[in-house]
């Protein structure tokens, strides 16, 4: 159940990208007063972050929350929190809660506790859920082959956060340990909606959807799943 949107140019995908993530976090607030939007970082959706921080919705009733996590503290390069707090909580969007995944724990493993109670307290479902896909087929923290990532996939799973530690790789660069939402929380969202840009992303795409093994491009349990639709945004 897949649902493709493909534009020309990058200007035209953010502009719409950010007016549909707009519209549906309003109908969320509109339904139950409240909205939930699961954020990923990257450099692929930082202009929609820095589109939606200028528009004027109800920002005081939305609470961004992590989908993934390095294990760093949110002062050291790397954390999606402080890349959140930097691209998406300034001006308008300044009023918005963030809901964090690092705690004070050594480790990821160690943190898991904390961190599923927390993303337990949130309403459900979520309303918007951004994921971005990098060129070893992961999206969240689901990389390809890591340790903790069969659990982190298991439909049936009842959990929401799974700590994950990858293999080392020039995706992951020096941070291996992380903090992840499961598939299991990832499809509690009414709208997922997949971010990618340029030939290279667009080339594993493909090959996402024509194979099957979830352990190697992992994006797959996203993309071929039948519980939820999915939609892929994309530009050159």
């Amino acid at each position: 159940m897949v649902e493709e949107k493909f534009y020309p140019d990058r200007e035209r995908l953010v502009q719409v990208f950010a007016h549909d993530c707009a519209y549906e976090l309003q109908q969320g607030i509109k339904a139950q007063g409240h909205a939930t939007f699961l954020v990923s970082g990257g450099s692929t959706p930082e202009p929609v972050y820095r589109a939606l921080s200028k528009r004027p919705l109800p920002w005081s009733h939305i609470t961004a929350a992590l989908v993934d996590e390095r294990w760093v503290d949110p002062s050291q390069s790397g954390s999606n929190q402080a890349f959140i707090q930097q691209c998406l909580l300034q001006d308008c969007a300044a009023d918005a809660t963030l809901l964090a995944m690092k705690t004070s724990h050594a480790t990821a493993a160690e943190g898991e506790a904390e961190c599923e109670r927390a993303y337990a307290r949130l309403p459900r479902p979520f309303d918007v859920c951004v994921l971005g896909m990098g060129a070893d087929g992961h999206t969240a923290s689901w990389f390809p082959h890591a340790q903790g990532l069969a659990p982190a996939l298991n439909p049936h799973s009842e959990k929401l956060c799974s700590a994950i530690t990858a293999r080392q790789s020039d995706v992951t660069g020096t941070y291996t340990e992380r903090m992840t939402l499961t598939a299991n929380a990832i499809l509690q969202a009414r709208n997922i909606k997949l971010l990618i840009t340029g030939g290279e992303k667009l080339k594993v795409y493909r090959e996402a959807l024509l194979g099957s093994d979830e352990m190697e491009m992992p994006v797959r349990s996203i993309l071929k799943q039948a519980l939820k639709p999915v939609t892929v945004y994309w530009a050159p």
